[in-house]
Order: structure tokens, then sequence, then C-alpha cells
């Protein structure tokens, strides 16, 4: 399946433009294995984070699957970061399942790739200019080349594929200043969870732009990587395409998380379990 499956034609995304009549997010949070997600849609999504990079505050989003539900489940670090973003939406389908079933009638999917392309397209038409770190150099090169097809007058002003190793704190220092220099407002960041939220928390001190954790969108629009048909995707089964289409990465990962997350959830939509996140958290 081509990308442009995702996106039909970034026309038809301008025609809903957020900022004409802001639907903002609706405050309501659960908890999910004691991680929170929000009650988000691409429109309430795009109009915050539109907000946000208009006024180069420094901010970061978490784009949530199952994945990085029992990332946080293990790791109380993790789930501190993760509750402590500004914002937390619901990519996998899973998850907005869950998220329904706990209360967030509303709750609707935002897809990283897909909200990738769209605030890109946003972004050209406010001129607010867009950043991506993570990923290999050729993914970045893809990168631009699908958005310079694209958005001929999108201001890519920042784009790096930093080292695959821990970065010194002059690395990341030096990272931000480069960043805050580009007048980037809206950083795309392609490190992987957990690595690109436990970056993101780092960085937010420094960065001058609102960052969002989209992982698989670089693979995606570099042409590295396909996103799964829709009808995979509606069935809530892209995690299985995925492994199919990388088995090497992936096999470990759904062996250890997938049956856990389904027995896990199940506990607590039985009420045997309960959670419950800091509403003092967002964003801190």
């Amino acid at each position: 399946m081509s990308t442009e499956a995702l996106t039909a034609d970034p026309a038809l995304i301008a025609e809903s433009d957020p900022g004409a009549n802001p639907p903002m997010p609706s405050g309501r949070s659960i908890s999910v294995l004691g991680m929170r997600v929000d009650e988000l849609n691409y429109d309430r999504a795009m109009t915050q984070i539109c907000r946000w990079a208009e006024a180069a505050e420094s901010r970061y989003m978490c784009v949530s699957t199952a994945h990085m539900v029992m990332e946080s489940h293990d790791d109380p670090k993790f789930r501190e970061i993760v509750n402590g973003a500004d914002l937390v939406c619901s990519d996998g389908v899973p998850v907005v399942w869950v998220s329904r079933l706990l209360g967030l009638s509303e709750q609707s999917r935002v897809f990283g790739p897909e909200l990738t392309i769209r605030l890109c397209a946003l972004a050209e038409r406010k001129n607010i200019g867009v950043g991506f770190c993570g990923g290999t150099p050729s993914m970045i090169e893809g990168l631009k080349n699908t958005m310079r097809e694209r958005f001929p007058r999108l201001d890519v002003a920042y784009a790096y594929s930093p080292p695959f190793r821990p970065l010194t704190e002059a690395e990341n220092q030096q990272i931000a200043a480069d960043i805050n220099a580009s007048r980037a407002r809206i950083v795309f960041v392609g490190l992987g969870c957990p690595k690109q939220e436990r970056w993101m928390r780092l960085a937010r001190p420094q960065v001058k732009a609102v960052m969002l954790g989209v992982g698989w969108a670089f693979d995606i629009w570099s042409g590295q990587s396909h996103a799964a048909p829709p009808w995979i995707q509606v069935m809530g089964l892209e995690w299985l395409y995925r492994l199919i289409e990388n088995p090497k990465k992936l096999w470990k990962r759904h062996l250890k998380n997938n049956p856990r997350f389904v027995v896990l959830v199940l506990l607590q939509l039985l009420g045997i379990t309960r959670y419950r996140v800091d509403p003092m958290a967002r964003g801190h």
C-alpha cells in the first residue's frame, strides 16, 4: 500500500483548517494501566499544537500504542514521562478501543504518520517552520524529498539524524540550540519508543518548539516502510502487518507485550485492578 492512501490529497486537508473554528481538547483523560491517554481527534490535536507552535512554547506530545502502554506499565520513570506530556493521543487502534470502554466516548485514532502529514500541510499554510530529528541519514533525505514534493512552500527548517548511541550533554545542548536557531516550531521526533519520549522530556526546557514523538512516521514518509491497508488498521491488526514486514526487529516486543496487554487491560476493565493518573502531572 502506498502512503497516498493515508491522505488522498493534501488539498483535502486544507478544506478543514482547525484554526478557522478551533475545537480544543476536551480536557478529559483516562488511565490505561496507569498511563494517561487524552480524548483527542486530529482537529483537536492540531489546533492545540498550532497554537503552541505559533507562541514558540516548549511542549511535547506522545503518540501512544499498546507498546507504549506496556513500557509505561513496566517502567515507573517512563510512565512519569508520558503522564507529564502536554498531550497523549491514541495512535494504536487497541488503545482507542480501551479508551472508549473506559469512558472517552469521543475518542478517535490520531495515527502518527497521518498526523505528521496533516501538520505539515497546516504548517505550510500558516508559514510555521518544521523540523525532523531522528532516523538514519537516508530516512532524513527521504523525508525532505517527500515533503518538498507534497508541500513546495513548506519551511523544513531543521533536519538531523543523530548518532545511534547515547548523546552527551553537550550534543543534546547543541541539538536544542540548532533547533531554536532554525526557528522550527513543530519538531517531529523519530527515535522510536521509549527513546524519543525520554529525549523530548529532556529537551523540553531548552527547545522552543512543540515536539511530537511520531516514530514509525519517519519510516513511512521516507519510503522505507508502508502503512497497513485500511481494513487491517480498522481491525486493530496493524501490529501483525508490521510484524510480518519486519519480524527480526519486532517479534520479541510483540511476544512480550501483546498477551500481557490483553490480560492486564481485561483486569482493569473488569475492575479487578484500578489505576489513576495525577491530573497535575500533565505538562510537568
